[in-house]
Parts: C-alpha cells; structure tokens; sequence
C-alpha cells in the first residue's frame, strides 16, 4: 500500500488545464520533493488533494483511504503568504491548533495537549516565543511556528507548500533536519521545493511536474539532467551544475 496515490487528477481554473492527468505512487517512509517551473501545478496539487480546492476529475488516497477518513494523519503546511499573520493570537495557541484534528473543536485542550505543544516549540526553536503574537514575528521564525504546529499533529504524512521560503540559511537547516527526522521515525513528507541545488542533498525522491508528471522516483534514477531538462523545457541547467547525475 502506498502512503499517497493520487490518480487521474485534472485541475483547471476558468477552462484552463493547471494540472492533467496526474498519477502519483508515493511509498511510506520517504522525504520527497515535488519541483517544476513557476506555475508547473506544485501548490494545486497538494491542494487538489486535500480537498482544498475542487478538481475536474481525479481521486488521492492516504494509506488506502480518502482525505475524509485518514485526515487525522495528515497534516498540512501551506505556504506562509497565505496565512493572515495579523490574526490576533500568540505563538502558543497557533501550534495548540494542531491537536483539534485529535480533540475536536468543541473539547478544550488537555493538559497533555499543551503539553505536547510546548514540545513541538522546542524542537523547533521557539519555546522562548510562545507568548508572542504572530503578527511580531520574523518570516523565519513564522515558519517554524507553522512546523511546530504540523509536528504536534503527530501524523504519518506531511505535506508541506514551500517551507524554506523566505527563511535564513540557519533556519533552513533547522527545518530540513526536522524533516530527515520525521522520515527516519517511518513517516512520509512531501515537500513543494524550489532549489535544484538542493533536492540531491535534502530528499531521497523526488516528482518533476510541469502541467503534467515527467517523472518521479528515487533521486538517483529519476533527479536527471534529461529530466529536468523535459521539465524546465531548457537544456541549459544552469542550476544544478554541469555534473548533476552524470553517471546517469
């Protein structure tokens, strides 16, 4: 069984295909980068599949199940432009919201809760910024917030829309390390990227999408200069580097 198989799935906006018959077989257990272009489809199909936004035809499955029933082990990091930062709340409570998918929204939080929310703030860094109001925090210091919020989720897949974007090289490794330790303790992340440089270096798969997938699997056999080309549209791959996978 995979982790997530997505199938058939077709997304368009005012007629116009974003996305075209995307097929995707993601195993448990890998850390995995989605690349393409500035307007490939990344964003759309993470939302597609969560059920955030509505696609032409198409179905994704979690461990075998719909969004519906395995959306407790699921959680979600959208990319931090979309969040309206000026919501009067503090850090705290941003990462405590991450356990209503276990308590629900009427139950108050348990001790436990909180207690597992101050753990998710510590491990990203940012314990000492729990009575700070979002709206007072640097771009770096937002996104560690919303990982510490998908961490107190405690899920098996994570899906994430850009989470380097905009943060310091120091936070950036932080992240990233994260994420190898959530893949090591068997979970699936699956991460939205925009560096070439860094795919090799951070993810063991990665899918190449531009309107459609060109290919997807293990870095070794699948990060190619030919695959990379088919999806930039470019023979020129200025960004990885003449050497990328030569032995490919």
């Amino acid at each position: 069984m995979y982790a997530i198989k997505v199938e058939d799935l077709t997304v368009s906006y005012d007629l116009k295909p974003v996305l075209w018959d995307v097929d995707l077989n993601i195993p448990s257990g890998v850390l995995m980068a989605i690349v393409g272009p500035n307007g490939a489809g990344k964003s759309t199909m993470i939302k597609a599949i969560l059920n955030l936004i509505k696609p032409v035809s198409g179905t994704a499955y979690f461990n075998g199940k719909t969004y519906k029933e395995e959306r407790k082990n699921i959680a979600y990091v959208p990319q931090r432009g979309s969040v309206d930062w000026d919501f009067p709340t503090t850090v705290f409570d941003v990462v405590l919201m991450g356990r209503y998918g276990h308590i629900g929204w009427i139950k108050r939080p348990s001790k436990q809760d909180e207690v597992l929310a101050l753990e998710a703030l510590e491990k990203v860094d940012m314990l000492k910024f729990k009575d700070r109001q979002i709206s007072e925090l640097s771009g770096g210091q937002q996104q560690r917030v919303f990982l510490a919020r998908a961490l107190v989720q405690d899920a098996n897949i994570y899906l994430m829309d850009e989470p380097f974007q905009g943060v310091d090289a120091k936070t950036e490794k932080a992240i990233i390390e994260i994420l190898k330790t959530l893949k090591n303790q068997g979970k699936t992340v699956v991460v939205v990227h925009h560096d070439l440089e860094t795919v090799p270096v951070y993810f063991d798969w990665v899918a190449l999408l531009n309107l459609k997938v060109i290919a997807y699997g293990e870095i070794k056999t699948t990060f190619t200069k030919e695959n990379i080309a088919k999806t930039y549209r470019s023979s020129t791959l200025k960004q990885t580097g003449d050497d990328l996978n030569d032995s490919n």
